[in-house]
């Protein structure tokens, strides 16, 4: 057997699986092949998306079906054992294992990451492949596991059969956790981006803790009602019996499984004594959601409920830790044993990437200062001053601004998709219910067709509130569009929402990242792959602070008596959280809203000015998530052009790769995946020279400065070479046919043989039918590959 002229799956089968099962691995067991263990990052073209390439491993090994150990990458025989190394171990890194093996069918490359081995990369024959009991003693020194610790993090997750496994990011995070318990750590911080599955990675996290009887009793702690019965209706349900939430006066303590709402027992002096009659011992396991709220401050009253139950295991999730001078989740849980970002999740391809509108008006920007002596609309006097951006909805009210502010977001939603789900972030419950009065006077033949188009969704409006779990189904179609202020910033799972506006006073982190969490989530079933943000109050300048996707750095400073003083976030200041009952943040429900200013401060005058006083846009502008996980805030052009540039030095290195592309896709999904806009670019360029461009002469014109062609231009100049003349009938009609959709649509529809199933096509012949017009399928490949020669003719490296 001439072993190069292997293919790798080969190798994998015929020398790889039989050294790894000589070894004394269980093949069905203990070893997977082919995983693939993200999605692919989302890449956004018009109104069509693409993924990039999922990252696979050849082999993962596994002690238990839970805890995965090691990784084997696989090369072809052309290749040394030791070429696929990087890529080992960069899975390896993701995967949160410690032991990567190379292979090309002669034997493995062993890189020992846990420090337990003399060498760090070794050669083995392909007879001297560790043992499990081996490679199982490393990794338990490596994670710290002894005799007494390594049962207890061996439990198996839940599994109900169906097929759901956690994603590798989750059992990075469960296993990190359990583990950390274990070796008998009291306080364990878990940070995870909005949208990773918090929840559900908690419900393994105590199922698992459960089951090995670390913890018999349990409490899990959230800040939103609706959040405690997703939970319970969800994730948790395979509890059952096991579990209630408490919800009245009188505790019941025969259950093990208790779900609650901070608020439940931490308001009123009466509903603290709720939690009191638990005994400070009866909870094994506490575990926070959102725990960088109330329970980051040492005098908040969420904290007490921690306090009370010390003796208990306390794990706390947040997607954004609290770090201030004052507050600190990491000083209380400790560094986090796992941290999952934002950034990563959309690399990834499971979290939503989006892409930024961002408008200035001119009050906002220049400033207003009333004429002497002018009132307002209640007959105020105004107060004599400039009036700028940060008085906007808060000390002044200009009714044409909130006016112009509902014009743009109805605008784009007629543009796109006037169903969209859409949540509009206001600074207080007056401005979000003038903001739902001028969208649905905006918006009348959509208001005729359902009432509910429009709907405010705040802590004070029973209707409102109850229409929350419609807003987030993603099979209700009502309500559309929602205004809020504090109401909808955590514990919202809106699947389906594509547009989050942003007309908010937004200075904390903290809030800006759960706000922006509401639109991450990606929902293949309805379309749902990306979401546009539009700025108003230049909230997304804090995308460039390094804080907004960084790993947490804990910067807490106590006082001198040890006593902080919680900061305006935690007292209902400006931009500001609250505290339960403080300004800003909730009625007892913990739904986190309640009248009035809505956290704007007591006493605050407040002018409102109604139609006397215009509003102009003066400046919009749109920034896109580019791949390095930043907004490109740099020209379009000079962004591909570097784009371009990673992926090929010259325009002779372009044209080599794009003429010898068997399908001219493969390349532009490679420059997507560079990080081109082909969306924005399209746009921007046709829109300045007036004329449609494919793909490729979008590349030439920009990144290589060459006059581009449109695509009829390149069209028509195939057709005057008179290219047909060699084809006869429906082999000619289907040509010609496939040209002038060139023409219309670009080079990738016609690549794709489902094209012969859409008219003119379906009028022609069956699609079988349209291809026996060429001998074969090899045949109308080759002419379909003739045919993209002769458009890019003029173009030859």
């Amino acid at each position: 057997m001439d072993k190069k002229s292997l293919s790798e799956r080969d190798i994998c089968t015929k020398f790889i699986a039989p050294a790894i099962a000589q070894a004394g691995w269980d093949i069905r067991r203990q070893v997977r092949e082919e995983v693939t263990f993200t999605k692919g990052r989302v890449i956004v073209r018009g109104k069509l998306h693409t993924r990039g390439q999922a990252r696979r491993a050849d082999f993962v090994l596994y002690h238990q079906a839970n805890l995965p150990i090691a990784v084997i990458e696989a090369k072809d025989n052309t290749h040394g054992p030791g070429e696929g190394m990087q890529q080992a171990l960069d899975y390896a890194e993701s995967l949160d294992v410690p032991f990567a093996f190379t292979s090309n069918g002669d034997g493995f490359v062993f890189h020992d990451r846990s420090g337990t081995g003399s060498l760090v990369e070794t050669h083995l024959s392909l007879d001297q492949f560790p043992s499990p009991a081996e490679l199982w003693q490393r990794f338990c020194a490596w994670r710290g596991l002894d005799a007494t610790s390594a049962p207890k993090a061996q439990v198996p997750y839940y599994d109900d059969g169906s097929g759901r496994a956690p994603r590798y990011y989750q059992v990075n995070a469960i296993n990190r956790t359990v583990e950390a318990v274990a070796r008998g750590q009291d306080r364990v911080l878990l940070v995870m981006a909005t949208g990773t599955g918090k929840t559900y990675t908690a419900f393994q996290i105590i199922w698992r803790l459960w089951k090995s009887r670390q913890a018999k009793r349990i409490l899990f702690l959230a800040d939103r009602n609706i959040l405690v019965d997703q939970t319970k209706n969800n994730d948790f349900k395979p509890f059952g019996a096991a579990m209630t939430k408490i919800a009245g006066r009188k505790i019941d303590t025969s259950y093990e499984i208790y779900l609650s709402l901070y608020q439940a027992v931490t308001g009123a002096e009466e509903d603290r004594n709720i939690y009191k009659q638990f005994s400070p011992e009866f909870f094994d396991l506490i575990v926070v959601d959102e725990c960088h709220r109330g329970s980051a401050a040492d005098d908040s009253a969420w904290r007490d409920i921690l306090s009370y139950f010390s003796s208990a295991t306390q794990v706390g999730l947040t997607a954004t830790p609290k770090e201030t001078k004052d507050v600190s989740s990491t000083f209380y849980f400790g560094e986090p044993v796992y941290t999952y970002s934002l950034r990563q999740g959309i690399e990834d391809g499971f979290l939503a990437p989006y892409k930024v509108v961002r408008i200035d008006f001119d009050r906002d920007l220049q400033g207003w200062r009333p004429p002497k002596g002018m009132l307002d609309k209640h007959g105020q006097p105004i107060e004599d001053r400039i009036y700028n951006l940060k008085d906007m909805d808060r000390g002044l009210v200009l009714e044409m601004r909130t006016q112009a502010v509902a014009t743009k977001v109805t605008e784009f939603l007629k543009a796109s998709d006037p169903f969209q789900k859409t949540i509009v972030f206001c600074d207080d419950i007056d401005h979000a219910e003038r903001m739902r009065q001028a969208l649905v006077n905006l918006n009348p033949e959509r208001v005729r067709e359902s009432r509910k188009y429009v709907m405010r969704i705040t802590g004070d409006d029973p209707e409102g509130k109850a229409e929350l779990d419609n807003f987030i189904d993603p099979e209700s179609r009502y309500p559309v569009i929602a205004t809020t202020s504090k109401l909808m910033t955590t514990g919202v799972d809106a699947q389906t929402c594509k547009l989050i506006v942003l007309d908010q006073h937004i200075r904390s982190m903290t809030e800006f990242k759960q706000i922006i969490g509401r639109g991450t989530r990606i929902n293949e079933d309805y379309g749902k792959f990306w979401f546009t943000i539009m700025d108003f109050k230049k909230a997304t300048e804090l995308f460039a602070d390094p804080a907004f996707d960084g790993d947490p750095v804990q910067i807490y400073e106590p006082k001198a008596d040890e006593t902080p003083v919680p900061p305006d976030e935690l007292t209902g200041g400006p931009g500001g959280e609250g505290v339960p009952g403080g300004p800003g943040d909730g009625d007892s429900s913990g739904d986190g809203e309640t009248g009035g200013d809505g956290g704007g401060g007591e006493g605050r005058k407040r002018y409102v000015i109604g139609g006397d006083v215009n509003v102009h846009i003066v400046a919009e502008r749109v920034q896109y998530y580019g791949a390095d996980g930043k907004l490109i805030t740099e020209s379009l052009r000079d962004y591909t052009r570097g784009c371009v540039n990673k992926q090929f030095a010259t325009m002779d290195a372009f044209l080599r790769r794009w003429n010898s592309a068997e399908q001219k896709k493969a390349v532009i999904d490679e420059l997507a995946a560079q990080g081109v806009l082909w969306e924005a670019l399209q746009e921007e360029v046709e829109a300045k020279l007036g004329k449609p461009l494919d793909a490729f002469d979008l590349i030439c014109h920009v990144a290589f400065d060459q006059p581009p062609l449109s695509r009829r231009e390149r069209a028509e100049n195939v057709k005057k070479r008179n290219y047909f003349a060699k084809y006869q009938g429906a082999a000619r009609q289907v040509l010609e046919a496939l040209l002038d959709k060139y023409a219309d649509t670009g080079i990738e529809p016609i690549e794709d043989l489902k094209i012969l199933r859409l008219p003119p096509f379906s009028q022609m012949g069956a699609p079988m039918e349209l291809v026996q017009a060429f001998g074969s399928k090899a045949g109308y490949t080759q002419a379909v590959a003739e045919l993209e020669a002769q458009l890019y003719e003029l173009r030859k490296a």
